[in-house]
């Protein structure tokens, strides 16, 4: 398995170097090819989405359609796959950060009774509290 980090994530779904694009995509082809998986974890997803969205202006509904899309690709492995696929529920219906959603769902998968913050649009999710 390979894991690949947000540069290359970002490229291969943006796609605005036509030559980093291609690297990318001939590294995740190659894996692929071998009958291996190409393994993204929480922190190049976090990093990927805050780029997405603060880089490239891209709306967060597109966003939550490519990972989405990542979720369901076979040849794609991601670090605890409940927790990203409860906080894009959550993010959908929410005005909080990704981030904030995700680091929400990975605290319960982890025994975490609730999660404290200061953050006032994180203090409205599900399970967390205001400090």
């Amino acid at each position: 398995m390979l894991g690949i980090d947000t540069n290359i994530l970002v490229r291969f779904l943006v796609q605005d170097d036509e030559a980093q694009f291609e690297k990318a995509r001939k590294l995740i082809q190659r894996e692929v090819a071998a009958g291996r998986r190409v393994f993204v974890n929480q922190l190049v997803l976090m990093e990927a989405e805050w780029v997405l969205r603060s880089r490239y202006s891209i709306p967060k509904n597109q966003i939550i359609e490519a990972v989405s899309g990542l979720l369901d690709a076979l040849d794609v492995q991601f670090e605890d796959e409940p927790s990203i696929e409860e906080a894009i529920l959550i993010w959908k219906e929410s005005s909080a950060d990704f981030a904030d959603c995700l680091i929400g769902a990975k605290n319960r998968r982890l025994g975490c009774r609730t999660t404290v913050t200061f953050d006032v649009k994180a203090s409205k999710l599900p399970n967390f509290i205001a400090a």
